[in-house]
C-alpha cells in the first residue's frame, strides 16, 4: 500500500482550526492528560468538563487519588457512567504510586501495563506528554484513518485491527516529534469529532481531502467496516426504597461485577413478588398503607435498557442490618448519600423523593 502523507496537513490544520481551548490541552502533565483520556471514553467533552475540574479539586495529583477511599472516587464519578473506569482509575493511581514511584512511565508500552489503560490511551498519554512516536486508535481516529486509506477489512477480526495499528504507526510524523506528535494526535481526534463525522462528513473543508481515498471514491460513510455488533437487551428491575422512622433509606453495595458494580443502590429485585417477600422477611409488620409505587422510568445504557420500578416502603426498625454483611450496606439520609457512589438514576430518584 502506498501511504499518503498526512502528518503535515494534520499538524497545520490542528494549529489553526483544531480544538485548543480544552483545559487538558494546556498541560503535558501525564496525570491530567490521563484523567481526561479516561473520562472522555464513551463520554462527550461537554459532560467531562465539569467532572474533570471537580476531580482535580478533590485529587490534585496521583498520590492524593491513590490515597483516597474508593467510595470517594465513585461518589465524584457518579453520573459519568461506565463505573469500571472509576475503579480502574483508582487502581491505576495506586499502581503508579506503588510500582513507579508516583511518576507515570514515559513509554506507551509501559503505560499499557497499568489498570484501565489500553493501547490507545497509552499512546495518547505518551504522545501528548512525552512526544513518543506512537499512534492512537480511538473511535474518531479509527474512522479518519480507515477513510483516508479506504481500509475496508473487517475490524471485528483481530488480525485486521492489528494491520490498521501497523498502518497508523507508519503514518505518524517523522520530524520535530517534540511539537508534531502532540498536535498530530490531537488533530486526528479533532478531525474525527468535528469534520470526519460518522454521518455526512464535511469532506470539502477537510485538510485530508486530497489524500483521502474514501472521499475520492465518494463513499466515506462505508468506513470503518465492522460486522459484529452488540445486540441491545432489556431488563426490568424493582427497587426497594425502604425508609426507616428517621427518614433514612437503606442502601447496599452492588456486586463488583455487572451493572452499577461497586456502587451503592437500593436493593434490586427481578420482580415485584421478590421485593414483597424481602419486605415480609425483614419487616413482617409492614402495613399496606406504608407502600407507595413510584413512577416507573427507563434508564438507557449503551447496550441495555433498564426499566426501573421503584417502590417506597415505610418500615420500622433496622431489620435488614443483620442480613447484610458488615460494610456492605447502611441507612443513609440525603446528607450521607450526597458523598456516596450512587448510580445517576438512583441519585436523581432519591433527591427528588427526599428534597427538602
Amino acid at each position: 500500500m502506498t501511504f499518503p502523507s498526512i502528518a503535515t496537513p494534520v499538524v497545520q490544520w490542528q494549529a489553526s482550526h483544531g480544538r485548543n481551548h480544552l483545559p487538558w490541552q494546556q498541560t503535558r502533565d501525564p496525570y491530567r492528560v490521563w484523567l481526561s483520556e479516561i473520562m472522555l471514553q464513551q463520554t462527550q467533552v461537554s459532560t467531562v468538563l465539569g467532572y474533570y475540574q471537580r476531580f482535580l479539586d478533590a485529587f490534585p495529583d496521583v498520590a492524593s487519588l491513590a490515597a483516597a477511599p474508593q467510595d470517594a472516587v465513585l461518589a465524584l464519578w457518579s453520573g459519568l457512567g461506565y463505573y469500571s473506569r472509576a475503579r480502574n482509575l483508582h487502581r491505576c493511581a495506586q499502581a503508579v504510586v506503588e510500582d513507579w514511584g508516583g511518576a507515570f512511565p514515559r513509554r506507551a508500552e509501559d503505560l499499557a501495563t497499568l489498570p484501565g489503560i489500553g493501547r490507545s490511551t497509552a499512546g495518547a498519554i505518551a504522545s501528548f506528554c512525552f512526544s513518543e512516536r506512537v499512534p492512537i486508535l480511538d473511535a474518531n481516529v479509527r474512522r479518519v484513518l480507515t477513510r483516508v486509506l479506504a481500509f475496508d477489512a473487517d475490524l471485528a477480526v483481530a488480525k485486521n485491527e492489528r494491520e490498521l495499528w501497523d498502518l497508523a504507526q507508519q503514518l505518524c510524523p517523522t520530524e520535530d516529534l517534540q511539537q508534531a506528535m502532540p498536535r498530530y494526535t490531537q488533530g486526528l481526534m479533532d478531525l474525527g469529532a468535528t469534520i470526519c463525522t460518522p454521518r455526512k462528513p464535511s469532506c470539502l473543508v477537510c485538510p485530508l481531502q486530497p489524500q483521502c481515498r474514501a472521499a475520492r471514491f465518494g463513499n466515506p460513510e462505508n468506513y470503518p467496516v465492522r460486522t459484529r455488533k452488540l445486540k441491545r437487551s432489556s431488563e426490568a428491575w424493582w427497587l426497594l426504597i425502604a425508609v426507616d422512622g428517621q427518614g433514612r433509606v437503606w442502601l447496599e453495595r452492588r456486586p463488583q461485577q455487572g451493572i452499577w458494580a461497586g456502587l451503592y443502590a437500593p436493593p434490586v429485585f427481578n420482580g415485584r413478588e421478590a421485593l414483597e417477600q424481602a419486605v415480609a422477611q425483614h419487616w413482617p409488620g409492614t402495613a399496606p398503607l406504608d407502600w407507595t409505587d413510584l413512577p416507573a422510568f427507563l434508564h438507557v445504557l449503551t447496550h441495555r435498557d433498564l426499566h426501573l420500578h421503584p417502590v417506597r416502603v415505610r418500615v420500622q426498625g433496622g431489620g435488614i442490618d443483620a442480613a447484610t454483611p458488615d460494610g456492605q450496606g447502611c441507612w443513609a439520609d440525603a446528607g450521607v448519600w450526597a458523598d456516596m457512589g450512587l448510580p445517576a438514576p438512583v441519585r436523581k430518584l432519591l433527591d427528588a423523593q427526599f428534597a427538602g
